[in-house]
């Protein structure tokens, strides 16, 4: 019913809709590209979350979360993850803000002839949040994203990953994006994503989205997501801002 009622959906915005700012949102895969050098992208948003059921049921928003990346060079970005946290659930209520994370991109192949991108990516999660969004220790996000241009208006994308957040022995972590371009503003994507969590148990996911593109330098979302073998969803909201840099 899920994957019926996203189908629907994806039909009604290209029926309805008729060069998007390169983002590493709405979608779970983080793109292959970098940011150019001296210019800055700004992706921001805001995610309602519920996870769980009945005792163990859990609401989360996110408002807002805020991604910065700087191009330090052609190839190689800066990264900075900052966002406000509120987790409610039957015995925990809470809110502040999340570790701080610091990362890179670095993009290892940029090919137009085979239509193929490679980039890697690390965070390192930081123990610098609010009280009871602290983590005990330092963590590492660690993803390979490639991308391959399949026509003019369609791209796959994909991440493999390692994520160790101070505890157990980490968890592997995958997602497959198939984006499409409707016009020269409007896209949409869909995408099943999950971790291997400690390497033993699978959670899944899907989400779907669009976006919409302003102007050359501002660009807005729209996304949502569900568990495939879990109790999950999410709705979030959130535009990307590209400041280029300044000519002399």
């Amino acid at each position: 019913m899920r994957i019926a009622l996203t189908i629907i959906l994806l039909n009604f915005l290209i029926i309805t809709c008729q060069a998007q700012i390169i983002t590493d949102r709405p979608d779970q895969t983080e793109s292959s590209s970098t940011i150019k050098s001296g210019n800055l992208q700004i992706e921001s948003g805001i995610l309602i979350g519920f996870e769980g059921e009945g005792e163990l049921a859990t609401r989360q928003i996110l408002a807002p979360t805020n991604l910065f990346r700087y191009g330090l060079t052609n190839w190689f970005e800066l990264r900075l993850l900052s966002q406000f946290e509120t987790s409610k659930s039957r015995d925990f209520n809470n809110q502040g803000i999340s570790d701080l994370e610091i990362g890179t991109k670095v993009q290892l192949l940029q090919n137009e002839n085979i239509n193929t991108e490679i980039a890697f990516l690390s965070h390192l999660i930081t123990p610098s949040g609010s009280e009871g969004f602290r983590a005990a220790n330092f963590g590492t996000i660690n993803k390979l994203s490639i991308s391959h241009r399949l026509t003019e208006n369609m791209g796959i994308g994909y991440n493999v990953g390692y994520n160790y957040i101070g505890e157990g022995i980490g968890d592997l972590s995958y997602s497959l994006a198939l984006a499409i371009g409707i016009n020269d503003k409007v896209g949409i994507y869909i995408e099943p994503y999950g971790d291997l969590v400690d390497f033993e148990k699978h959670v899944a996911n899907f989400d779907a989205g669009f976006t919409y593109l302003q102007n050359d330098n501002l660009q807005f979302d729209f996304s949502f997501g569900t568990g495939i073998n879990h109790t999950m969803n999410y709705l979030s909201l959130g535009c990307s801002w590209l400041i280029h840099k300044r000519s002399n």
